[in-house]
């Protein structure tokens, strides 16, 4: 096995064995998502998401739904004011950031493969690897090769796909060929909104929503919509008719915000929140709505709603673009919210 821990820096190439680099050719001028920021990350170029070579932040089990042994890549296309993995997502710019390193995928295969024939598997009921983040789209060629030698390991094995969405219509093929199980976030309907809270723009997020809704409803494990008050009592309504317009039966899950990272000292999502966009859904012909999460968590208050909250939390941590556009800021390289270090984690 070969792998790094240490202090946040970019890997590239030459820092990797010889007989890996086969698959990461397209890193070269990668377009892996919306950005296309066509850089040769292999040599130390950087796009919107900041890393080089693919690197796993964190390995474990993983209890949450579905239950799994899971990879937390580091690295991420968007720069979301609420993020829970900010020390991941945010590497190699966090100064928090520090991480497991590069694993040769067939390192990582065997490694997974065989924690899932662990007793603690076993307890928890964790029966596929999952790929989450940061956003594993930043990876994923790395994603596929893992894929691919796993199940030379068990014919059988299932795999999960954690994703914000931020993909190009190519990745989201590949996505959907090797994933058994979708698990996608939904930050926002309204550009502004939604811009405001990633710094990313929603088209492809909708129109990859759609596709996966349509073309791999089966393989939907759920539409996740984490629910912040003050903005998402005007987004839901919007996003619960989004998705009913597609298929009524669709899996949706509210997730109850908690303080984190740049919001850190907005206060949690009521119960009352939570119960309304489950009646939301409801009243938009959604069957499947649940929320999930510990509500109520105490923080302060701000005027400010919709959009303007969340440009108001992003001009406190330094951003300097009024709307949020990472992808076309001149600061994306020197982003302060990438370098912004919470107080608390919950």
């Amino acid at each position: 096995m070969f792998s790094i821990n240490r202090k946040a820096r970019i890997l590239t190439i030459e820092e990797i064995p010889e007989s890996d680099p086969d698959y990461l050719k397209e890193l070269e001028k990668c377009r892996l998502c919306e950005w296309e920021c066509d850089v040769n990350r292999l040599e130390g170029e950087t796009g919107v998401c900041e890393i080089g070579i693919p690197e796993v932040g964190h390995s474990s089990l993983h209890p949450a739904p579905p239950a799994s042994y899971d990879a937390f890549m580091v690295g991420c296309n968007f720069r979301c004011l609420s993020c829970q993995n900010w020390t991941l997502a945010h590497y190699p710019k966090s100064p928090r950031g520090e991480v497991e390193g590069y694993y040769s995928p067939k390192d990582w295969a065997a490694m997974g493969v065989e924690s899932l024939k662990s007793t603690s598997a076993h307890m928890i009921a964790a029966d596929r690897l999952f790929f989450t983040g940061g956003e594993p789209t930043c990876s994923l060629p790395w994603v596929e090769e893992v894929v691919k030698e796993a199940r030379k390991l068990d014919t059988k094995m299932r795999v999960n796909y954690d994703t914000n969405g931020f993909m190009t219509k190519d990745s989201l093929k590949r996505v959907l060929e090797l994933a058994d199980s979708i698990t996608y976030d939904i930050k926002a309907y309204n550009d502004k909104t939604f811009n405001a809270l990633t710094g990313a723009f929603v088209e492809p997020v909708l129109r990859n929503a759609e596709t996966v809704a349509k073309q791999a409803k089966g393989k939907l494990w759920e539409f996740r919509i984490l629910t912040i008050p003050g903005i998402h009592e005007e987004e839901v309504e919007d996003i619960c008719s989004f998705i009913a317009d597609i298929d009524e039966t669709l899996p949706v899950a509210f997730l109850a915000f908690r303080p984190n990272f740049v919001m850190e000292e907005h206060h949690g999502a009521p119960l009352e929140l939570m119960e309304f966009c489950v009646q939301t859904a409801r009243r938009c012909g959604l069957e499947n709505a649940e929320w999930s999460g510990r509500p109520g968590i105490k923080g302060k208050t701000v005027e400010e709603t919709g959009s303007d909250l969340g440009m108001r939390f992003a001009k406190g941590a330094g951003c300097v673009s009024d709307p949020r556009r990472c992808g076309d800021c001149e600061n994306v390289h020197e982003c302060d919210v990438k370098k912004f270090v919470a107080s608390r984690l919950t």
